[in-house]
């Protein structure tokens, strides 16, 4: 089982988060292997990477294309293609990081970057085909994108639904939002949303109907069709297995939704392992926040670095 162990620090995942981590240790010229995995990136689906300055509209693939040209002018990286399967403390005081096929890098510091898995609905039909183009997550990532159409929102609370036909009048002036029919609070949400012009509508999701990923419409489970076209979904959020199990088994700090807590500069409750990006937050996830995470979490794990040589 081949192992390597003479790097510094292993960053997990090469999205935004670690990938601008790893550029940043490298102009420290500190040595820094990145674990890439070989799984789609998590905004693969998306027609383009937009907000970031420089990169606005870039495909995704393109992004990450772009990040690693630019990271292999640095000696100080490593790239390790493979997929992380657990960390682990090592006697030495430092980490060992083990891939799913039995390769190991060992290191003083690691920054778990790996993003987090959108879980989506398994019952409604041509939710994947429009994911990441009229069915987004976010009106920031790409709202500009369907600006002008007709919109709805799934909302699982009133505040929310009787905010939506306000918050999404950027981009629509005919918005409602779905919502259960048991939601408490929901007649305030409803008078809430057409007080702004928009509306409240009761029901289940099943179907969406679209042209290859175009919605045109939005089937509920009592057969009403809600012409529409563009659907706001935050989907369920889970970590990726390897920073489930690095909670489990190094009993990391995480909020009720399980997303991993850290300090200002992005350590964990572990010392030593930082975490930064999607991971660490359910509603502060954009590529310029994870890049700006991980741009923190490199400042800090040099500082400790040279805080800690300073003291041998």
């Amino acid at each position: 089982m081949p192992t390597h162990t003479d790097h510094t620090t292993v960053v997990v995942g090469a999205g935004p988060a670690g990938l601008t981590a790893a550029l940043g240790l490298a102009r420290y010229r500190h040595p820094v292997t990145v674990v890439d995995g070989p799984r789609p990136a998590r905004n693969s689906a998306s027609t383009g990477v937009h907000g970031h300055v420089g990169m606005d509209g870039a495909t995704p693939a393109e992004f990450r294309a772009r990040a690693w040209r630019e990271l292999s002018r640095y000696p100080a990286v490593e790239r390790l293609e493979g997929e992380a399967a657990g960390v682990c403390p090592t006697g030495a005081g430092g980490f060992r990081v083990v891939l799913e096929d039995g390769a190991a890098v060992e290191a003083r510091t690691v920054l778990l970057a790996t993003g987090v898995v959108d879980v989506h609905p398994a019952d409604v039909d041509g939710f994947a085909a429009c994911w990441g183009r009229t069915v987004i997550h976010c009106p920031f990532c790409l709202g500009e994108e369907n600006a002008g159409r007709r919109w709805a929102t799934v909302a699982g609370n009133a505040e929310l639904a009787g905010l939506s036909a306000v918050a999404f009048r950027a981009w629509s002036q005919d918005t409602i939002a779905i919502c259960p029919p048991s939601m408490p609070g929901l007649e305030t949400a409803r008078a809430a949303a057409r007080s702004s012009g928009g509306d409240v509508v009761t029901g289940t999701v099943r179907r969406l109907h679209h042209r290859e990923g175009a919605l045109y419409a939005v089937e509920l489970d009592d057969g009403r069709l809600l012409d529409r076209e563009t659907l706001v979904w935050t989907p369920r959020q889970r970590q990726q297995p390897v920073v489930q199990r690095a909670v489990d088994e190094l009993k990391l700090t995480v909020d009720d939704a399980g997303f991993v807590g850290v300090d200002p500069v992005q350590c964990t409750s572990v010392p030593g392992l930082y975490a930064a990006g999607d991971l660490t937050s359910r509603w502060k996830q954009s590529v310029t926040a994870a890049a700006a995470a991980g741009a923190a979490a490199a400042d800090a794990i040099h500082m400790a670095a040279l805080l800690g040589a300073a003291r041998h």
